[in-house]
């Protein structure tokens, strides 16, 4: 059972001390659908398992793992079994800059078994078991030993994507280590820019290709297009304001760089799945 929902925002409840939270999962019973802001992370140890995700079904086989990043409506139906359901604040990882090349990615559910890599299923599993025997052993530094497990799953993760990349984009390593220069180039201008204009003009000359070029591998290295990327991080900007009970929705939307409060609703609702007001008041209850 959820132990604390608002509409469809679950507020995730971490033990004392501690910015994860374990389930062993034995229950047979349904979870509707919600969201939250902390990653979640499953892996069934008995019995197959389905999660909906963002109207998606994903079906984990035993000792597969399903990553569902924050933000993402999902479901489980009531399906008997044992799971392991991990979830974390993710915003320590996030803050850390020289983290946010392998915490970019995390913006899609994955699901990671054999089929998709072995040797990304081997690291999963055993970053989930090593999470599972640390979890419960109270000590100081029991939650650093753990977001350490994490970062090299998703290390393994980013490397993976970067070995679609070279496939997808029929390139060598070379080619590969110049998108990930150029688009770290960009992304730190996006960083230091999202409240203002920023044109495909712009961030073709930051990265030093032509529009049509940048256009076509942004989209394709990053499996979104560069408005959306923009749109995502004025978003992310515009959660940490609207935390502050004291700005009005309007001041947010200006200062995270939307230019209306309509395309502001419209795109916060499509990413968070509620809206700016929604969350500010989701928040202020807590």
């Amino acid at each position: 059972m959820i132990k604390n929902l608002s509409g469809d925002f679950e507020t995730v409840e971490y033990d004392e001390q501690k910015y994860s939270m374990l389930y062993d999962n034995v229950e047979t019973e349904a979870y509707p659908v919600h969201w939250h802001n902390a990653v979640e992370i499953i892996m069934p140890l008995k019995n197959d398992y389905t999660v909906n995700v963002g109207g998606v079904d994903y079906n984990i086989h035993e000792n597969d793992v399903l990553v569902i990043p924050p933000g993402e409506l999902h479901s489980m139906p009531a399906i008997p079994g044992r799971r392991l359901i991990f979830q974390f604040d993710n915003r320590f990882l996030g803050d850390v800059s020289v983290l946010e090349p392998i915490m970019r990615g995390l913006n899609t559910p994955v699901l990671i078994n054999s089929e998709l890599n072995k040797e990304l299923h081997i690291v999963a599993k055993k970053v989930m078991t090593e999470i599972h025997s640390l979890y419960r052993i109270k000590h100081e530094i029991t939650d650093i030993k753990i977001y350490i497990h994490l970062i090299k799953l998703f290390m393994a993760m980013k490397e993976f994507r970067l070995e679609q990349h070279k496939i997808l984009l029929d390139c060598d390593d070379a080619t590969i280590s110049e998108y990930t220069e150029k688009f770290g180039t960009v992304f730190q201008y996006i960083d230091e820019n999202y409240m203002y204009d920023i044109s495909l003009d712009e961030l073709a000359y930051v990265a030093g290709y032509s529009k049509y070029h940048f256009s076509r591998i942004f989209r394709q290295y990053n499996s979104m297009s560069y408005l959306q990327y923009i749109n995502a991080r004025r978003t992310k900007a515009a959660e940490v304001l609207l935390l502050d009970p004291n700005m009005p929705v309007t001041e947010v939307a200006m200062r995270s760089g939307f230019k209306s409060l309509t395309t502001f609703n419209r795109i916060f609702k499509e990413i968070k799945h509620c809206t700016p007001t929604d969350f500010k008041k989701l928040y202020a209850m807590r």
